[in-house]
């Protein structure tokens, strides 16, 4: 018992503890008294309180070096940088549901800094609540955490992947500009457009999303840290806050600042529920765009047919040579799952009584993975769909040929009414509009001819 486990203690007195893991009594007992599902807090916000623990020791260090000594500075920042590294990985074990504040994944990092610079130090002078957290509270270092690991991976994960989406409709634009095909509202065929302008909704679409999701984003700029418990500040240095601040700027290249409203950084979450309205819309554009493709390139002979995808897997277990559109589907289950995490993060923002809101650690779960996915089934979805998607000419060729909404050309020859008389003609007796505006007396084939050009209505 006593190779496997070593003695730690807390206010509450003593723990055992597995002794090949840094964490103490705190995240020991929140381990053992919250066995509640599989999801484990995110390894993204665990980085970010890596960033702002030696931010904060920094700020103190300037601010209180009679009890923040460099000899403590060095060794904590030390063991900050490898949890930001990713070599503390194994020692952040603690569930999601937890908590609300996220009280005990910030002392199971407080307690993870101490045991791992102390151990560095070689001897035990640095404590998880007076020293690591020194300055700083769970209710304000929380949701600096949650603003910090949300701006890092748009930054650095879902603004990448967006961008390599629009160059590869960028380039299908350009391979297709020339080629004319029926348009289509309703699900039904409507007058002619370009394959290029077609997918450049698409591209227009992304563009757009981003553009929404860097705006909302800059709302997350602003950090609670330096309110501590409440909002008050107690306990905590003038200047601390924004020095903190500052060196989170640093560690991250982004420009963080502090929030001035400490009461409103504590106890709403509306700069998540902000930035992540934008996610859902990204989700939206996704679900119409994978949507679209998908439908035209549905056959391969009895489907639209306008379009080929990549052929990357056998399609059907009974049904040989079955071949189906699985990365628009993929891309599609994300934008559901996104949708509903915007339910709940909406809910839980709404939730919280007074001083705080207790519901950060489902909030920032949910965002994140929104991050994640979407990050993932875009970078899926260009390699293993979008770069390969092929127009057949012959089929747009047929369709815009045999469309009846060409005689949307001649409105301003012969009137709407006479025009839908061609239509309906043609569409029920199974002849060309030519033929129909022909028979009818209103024009002659050649006159029809010089009016009807695909060409000259996109």
């Amino acid at each position: 018992m006593e190779n496997k486990f070593r003695k730690e203690h807390d206010s509450m007195g003593e723990v055992l503890v597995p002794s090949d893991k840094y964490w103490g009594a705190q995240t020991q007992r929140s381990l053992e008294n919250f066995k509640i599902g599989e999801e484990k807090m995110p390894r993204e916000i665990i980085r970010a309180f890596g960033i702002l623990k030696a931010a904060a020791a920094r700020a103190n260090f300037e601010l209180r070096p009679d009890k923040m000594t460099e000899k403590k500075f060095e060794a904590i920042i030390k063991a900050c940088f490898e949890i930001c590294s990713g070599e503390l990985e194994g020692n952040f074990p603690l569930a999601v549901w937890q908590t609300g504040s996220g009280t005990q994944t910030n002392m199971n990092v407080n307690e993870v800094v101490a045991n791992k610079a102390n151990e560095m130090l070689g001897e035990k002078i640095i404590h998880p609540n007076d020293d690591v957290n020194m300055s700083q509270s769970s209710n304000d270092t929380f949701p600096t955490a949650m603003h910090i690991s949300a701006r890092l991976e748009i930054k650095e994960k879902l603004l990448p992947a967006i961008d390599s989406l629009i160059e590869s409709l960028e380039t299908l634009e350009e391979q297709n500009d020339g080629i004319i095909k029926i348009g289509r509202t309703h699900l039904q065929d409507a007058t002619p457009i370009k394959f290029s302008q077609e997918i450049s909704g698409w591209r227009g679409m992304l563009e757009s999303s981003k553009e929404q999701i860097i705006s909302s984003a800059e709302y997350l700029s602003r950090l609670a840290l330096g309110g501590t418990a409440v909002g008050t500040g107690i306990n905590a240095p003038d200047g601390f806050a924004k020095l903190s601040a500052k060196y989170i700027s640093e560690l991250t290249d982004i420009d963080f600042v502090s929030e001035e409203n400490k009461y409103h950084a504590l106890t709403s979450k509306d700069a998540l529920v902000f930035t992540h309205g934008a996610l859902k819309a990204l989700a939206a554009n996704l679900m119409k765009i994978a949507n679209d493709i998908r439908w035209l390139a549905s056959g391969p002979r009895c489907g639209i047919g306008e379009i080929t995808i990549p052929e990357n897997e056998p399609g059907s277990s009974i049904m040989p040579g079955k071949v189906n559109p699985t990365q628009c589907e993929a891309v599609t289950m994300v934008a559901v799952q996104v949708m509903g995490n915007d339910a709940a993060i909406g809910i839980a923002a709404s939730q919280g009584n007074f001083e705080l809101n207790v519901f950060m650690p489902v909030i920032i779960y949910n965002f994140l993975q929104s991050v994640r996915l979407l990050s993932d089934v875009m970078n899926s979805f260009n390699k293993n769909c979008v770069v390969g998607i092929r127009a057949n000419y012959e089929k747009m060729k047929e369709n815009l040929d045999n469309s009846l909404m060409l005689v949307t050309a001649l409105n301003t020859h012969i009137g709407y009414e006479n025009a839908a008389k061609v239509a309906k003609m043609a569409h029920e007796e199974k002849i060309t509009l030519k033929e129909a505006c022909a028979r009818l007396g209103f024009l002659s084939a050649e006159e029809y001819d010089g009016i009807v050009d695909p060409e000259k209505m996109v």
